[in-house]
């Protein structure tokens, strides 16, 4: 009897450093100090039919302290998947971060209430049907020129929110998981994509993320999509966010502006494959050419190019060659 109670005590002692081991796989950090509130920002439009939102959250860098991880239309690993979003939680006198997962249901993510459709228990902003997604656009924003499949239900919109609290525990969001969450995380769950993890990394990488440098209003609240057009907190690009593609745009748009009024305005189109600017840069040389008279008179052929702006320099010449054409026809009258 002895040996078997030993055996009875060494298997529960095995289960429960087993259970442990799991509570600690979901939790990837534990810090000391309690992450900012969330920021309040603008969602961009869904660019993409089938993606899903993942909600913006605080993470943390042992040298750096919390960085934000801007929202972010996020393509799921394969259709009828749902986004449960990381939360931090208050425990044992620390705050320990909970990664996201995907999964058939949503799970607990500490009551946090992110806003588009996470309001703190589930999800509002849609639903799966089949292999395709209906958008909730009382809650989430869709370009509708691009996603079609849209319904409208404002019985799940928070009107007040007071409370941007970015945590689970005590001094933060008072809640515990209910049957159904419970439910859905003992679900099989897909890890976050890499497409999720590069977003995460990309916003680590960026000074302007972190509070100790933004005071919990980071310069990229979120984004269109990963690798996408970064905006502040006010939905406007966020022109200094080192994010996504903001920097690029912002310089492509400043150059074609110069050809604007002089090559193909009906056709704005050209902007984005850098036409314009081409045609810019060619335009460079035939200022110059007519400061210097001698290249006019050699390339007879450029004076037909009526468009050129500066045309009144080669008019003036025109004169100085029919002065001398005159001049050789009189001795053939002599002749």
């Amino acid at each position: 009897m002895k040996k078997l109670g030993r055996l009875l005590l060494i298997m529960c002692v095995l289960f429960f450093t087993a259970h442990v081991a799991n509570a600690q796989i979901s939790i990837g950090v534990s810090v000391r100090i309690a992450p900012p509130e969330l920021p309040v920002y603008v969602q961009p439009a869904c660019p993409v039919d089938g993606y899903l939102w993942q909600p913006g959250y605080w993470a943390y860098d042992d040298a750096d302290g919390y960085y934000w991880v801007p929202g972010v239309w996020v393509a799921p690993p394969s259709p009828g998947l749902l986004w449960t979003p990381a939360y931090w939680g208050y425990e044992g006198g620390a705050y320990g971060f909970h990664a996201g997962y995907w999964g058939p249901h949503v799970g607990f993510y500490g009551g946090i209430n992110y806003g588009f459709g996470y309001g703190g228990v589930g999800f509002a902003g849609g639903g799966w049907y089949g292999n395709s997604f209906r958008y909730n656009t009382a809650v989430v924003n869709v370009n509708t020129t691009v996603v079609r499949n849209v319904y409208v239900d404002r019985t799940v919109v928070n009107v007040t929110v007071n409370n941007h609290t970015s945590f689970n525990g005590p001094g933060g969001v008072d809640a515990r998981p209910r049957p159904e969450e419970m439910a859905a995380m003992k679900e099989q769950h897909v890890q976050p994509t890499g497409e999720q993890l590069s977003h995460q990394q990309a916003a680590h990488s960026d000074k302007n993320q972190f509070a100790k440098n933004n005071g919990g209003h980071p310069t990229a609240a979120a984004l269109n999509k990963v690798g996408g057009r970064p905006v502040n907190e006010n939905g406007q690009v966020a022109t200094n966010s080192k994010l996504g593609n903001a920097n690029p745009n912002a310089n492509r748009g400043n150059v074609p502006a110069r050809p604007a009024n002089t090559a193909n305005p009906n056709n704005p189109g050209a902007r984005p494959n850098g036409v314009k600017p081409q045609n810019n840069a060619a335009g460079l040389p035939q200022q110059k050419a007519p400061q210097q008279k001698m290249p006019q008179q050699r390339i007879q052929p450029q004076r037909n190019n009526k468009p050129l702006p500066q045309g009144a320099r080669p008019q003036q010449q025109k004169p100085q060659p029919q002065k001398q054409q005159p001049q050789p026809q009189k001795p053939r009258e002599n002749l």
